[in-house]
């Protein structure tokens, strides 16, 4: 009875440090940005570190090898969607506008398996009671929905305030992570030159120097350069 406590304890102590290093190596991302693939990832690693546990025929090298290979497979796939952009979308998803100008977009809703009543809660989530007070509702990869609300609507509502309502537009992704989004360029009514004169203002000869870059109407380019640490 004593050696299996004691056999027990081991194990456990264990698995509770090889967990502990993996969710360190894995990063913050696990619990802050969890996607469904995180979850699921997730429950997987437990429930291998539980069996193999509570079996007597799997010893402490089982629990090892099995955290460490699956840690190793989520760390791959993380390195993966940060190495090959094209990735992302495939083993992270990608965003959808579900609500555009105003109006719910259906077909999104189906695409995401989503109803209507599932789009209100998620609305009320983020203290969104009516449909008519967002400009633009977008479903995140995680299964968030983040609101830009119609100009009337914020707070302190410009209505309260009497002052005249604006047209709100969508910031678009220009560059990310040192790649131009054409798309969104072409989208946005722009061409290559255009970028490039917009990039030479911030004294940037190339878009893999840029980290981040922003179109919002009405307001210049917003670039953010990969910062070079010494």
């Amino acid at each position: 009875m004593n050696t299996n406590f004691f056999h027990l304890s081991v194990e456990l102590l264990v698995g509770f440090v090889a967990l502990l290093i993996m969710t360190k190596v894995l990063g913050k991302t696990q619990i802050t940005q969890i996607t469904p693939f995180d979850f699921i990832s997730a429950l997987v690693l437990g429930e291998l570190v539980g069996n193999a546990i509570y079996d007597k025929d799997i010893g402490i090298h089982y629990v090892l090898y099995a955290v460490s290979l699956w840690g190793a497979l989520i760390y791959f796939v993380e390195m993966l969607t940060q190495k090959i952009s094209k990735t992302r979308g495939i083993l992270e998803g990608t965003p959808s506008i579900v609500i555009r100008n105003g109006a719910i977009d259906r077909e999104e809703l189906k695409k995401n398996k989503l109803d209507i009543n599932q789009l209100q809660h998620l609305l009320r989530d983020k203290d969104v009671f009516s449909i008519r007070e967002v400009q633009y509702a977008i479903l995140e990869a995680n299964g968030a929905v983040n609101v830009l609300k119609k100009s009337k609507f914020d707070q302190p509502t410009n209505q309260d305030l009497n002052v005249p309502e604006k047209p709100v537009y969508l910031p678009i992704t220009i560059i990310s992570d040192g790649e131009v989004m054409w798309d969104n360029v072409k989208e946005a009514g722009f061409d290559e030159k255009w970028l490039e004169r917009q990039l030479g203002v911030h004294g940037i000869v190339k878009p893999e120097q840029v980290l981040y870059a922003e179109w919002l109407e009405g307001q210049p380019l917003f670039v953010q350069p990969f910062i070079r640490k010494n």
